[in-house]
Order: C-alpha cells, then structure tokens, then sequence
C-alpha cells in the first residue's frame, strides 16, 4: 500500500507541475468587487481557528464554503466539510463529487489558509476556478495572486 501512496504521489506531483505552468501562462487577475469566497485549510488548522466565521465577519459575507484536508484513516466517518488524499486519482483528478464542484465554482475570492506544503491542498488551490486566490506564503508562490506572510494563528491579522 505504501508504494502505491508514492507512485500516486508521483504521478500527482509531475501533473500538477504541467497544469501549474498552463495556469501561470493564461493567469487573468479579476478585480470585481468579492461576494463569494472559498476557503481550503486543513483540519488541524480548523480545530483551533474558525477560518470561515473569521472570513464572514471581517468581509462582511455570508456563505463562505470551506473545505479542510485530513489524511484518510479507514475508518472515519465521510464529511462533506473535508477531502483526504483518497479523493484524487493517481494522475492528480478529483473524483469526490462535492469536493470537485467546490473546486469548479467560480469563486471571486479562494483563501489557501495554509502554512505547510501539502501535495493535495496545492492541487486543490491550483485546480480551483476562483477569480482571484490568496493565501499564506512560504507554501507555494506560484499558486497565488497574493500572498501573505502571516502565520495561521494571527487571522486578524492575516485579513
């Protein structure tokens, strides 16, 4: 099993390498004004920080979708909050319904709140149709059209 993890690792990495130098090249920045956002974070991070209360009431929002990675363990219950590395497929697809059209929205404004590199974060972020993506640094550069340096604990701060 653990080989398999690397090989679709692998696989994952050079295809999200590909589509992150298409993206780069036809990058449009929107500057509308920002009615609908999209939160990606990890589980660890949603345990102690309530990104998207966070979000609604520093944008003044409602509805703001959020999604948080947590590694797959056999037996957890399924969420429709949160995504693992079991959603993807080996060449980097993701073929959890829900998580696929969180990721297909056209958000204006998707927030990579984040710190650490993680594979299936950064090809959520990239692989999102959100107008506009911003998110903490230090993580991926590429992937943002802003980026903060601030870590996840100071939210205040951070927006």
């Amino acid at each position: 099993m653990l080989k398999f993890t690397r090989y679709k690792k692998y696989f994952l990495k050079k295809q999200f390498n590909k589509v992150l130098i298409i993206k780069e090249n036809n990058r449009v920045v929107c500057q509308n004004e920002i009615k609908t956002v999209g939160i990606l974070t990890t589980d660890e991070i949603s345990k102690w920080v309530n990104v998207k209360d966070e979000v609604e009431k520093i944008l003044n929002l409602r509805n703001a979708k959020i999604y948080s990675f947590r590694p797959y363990k056999k037996h957890q219950e399924v969420s429709f909050k949160h995504f693992s590395e079991k959603d993807f497929s080996w060449n980097g697809h993701i073929h959890q319904p829900n998580f696929k059209s969180f990721t297909d929205e056209p958000f204006d404004l998707l927030i990579g709140y984040f710190d650490k590199e993680n594979l299936y974060l950064e090809s959520a972020v990239l692989n999102s149709n959100a107008k506009f993506k911003a998110g903490i640094s230090k993580v991926n550069q590429q992937l943002y059209d802003i980026e903060i340096a601030e870590v996840p604990s100071k939210t205040d701060t951070f927006f």
